[in-house]
């Protein structure tokens, strides 16, 4: 059974989305600011996380920061239609993110969306007979989802991942944006292409001196150049 943590200042909130999730088949702790959020991830382990971004202490944003390191995905609720709050959002880590007042049937949607990518990767990598993928100091192990620089992690959240899976795949295929979308958040996916904008500037911030790597191809989207 797949764990959520659900973290809202909203008690009212917070407890729909509990009820409905547990409707659901999901497993789920609740708490209502960013500090216990980080205390309580430690202790939960959860394999998502839904996050709110406006809170007391510590609101969503810095929360996501601190766990976008850790590969587990966060779906954030945010207060306003407002695009800088999305953008902040997946600069941040966020793997998706919804705008309040919401549908819960939709945010159970995305969720099972993230989940059903998550497990066929994982599937596919177990299938797949090569195990790791070398470019270089580049290492791609696609059964542990794990990629190093030089023997150093990365630690990318599960998009990135598949983002640099999907490259590496393809050495010097161009992809554009609508491509990307499809190819790894699904045709389910509700975002628009500024969303890959921010996951490959996070994704290349990661990289660090292999980020030129992932070139812009002007007018279409991005391609994997081996280092």
């Amino acid at each position: 059974m797949k764990k959520i943590l659900i973290v809202d200042d909203d008690e009212l909130i917070a407890n729909l989305v509990e009820e409905n999730l547990k409707l659901e088949g999901f497993e789920t702790q609740v708490c209502h600011d960013g500090i216990a959020a980080l205390k309580m991830f430690e202790e939960y382990k959860p394999d998502l996380v839904v996050l709110d971004v406006m809170m007391p202490g510590l609101d969503g944003f810095h929360v996501c920061r601190k766990l976008q390191d850790t590969g587990v995905p966060i779906v954030m609720l945010t207060a306003k239609n407002d695009i800088s709050d999305k953008l902040i959002g997946l600069e941040a880590g966020a793997d998706d993110y919804i705008v309040k007042p919401f549908d819960s049937r939709e945010l159970v949607a995305r969720i099972r969306s993230i989940f059903r990518r998550i497990d066929k990767a994982n599937e596919k990598a177990l299938k797949q007979d090569e195990r790791l993928k070398l470019h270089k100091g580049l290492r791609i192990d696609k059964e542990s989802r794990m990629a190093y620089i030089n023997g150093r992690e990365l630690n990318l959240t599960p998009t990135e991942f598949e983002l640099m899976l999907l490259f590496s795949k393809n050495p010097g295929k161009a992809f554009s944006r609508e491509q990307l979308l499809d190819k790894v958040w699904g045709y389910e996916f509700l975002g628009d292409s500024r969303t890959v904008d921010i996951h490959i500037q996070r994704l290349r911030k990661k990289l660090g001196e292999y980020s030129s790597c992932i070139e812009t191809v002007f007018g279409i989207g991005y391609r994997y150049k081996e280092p």
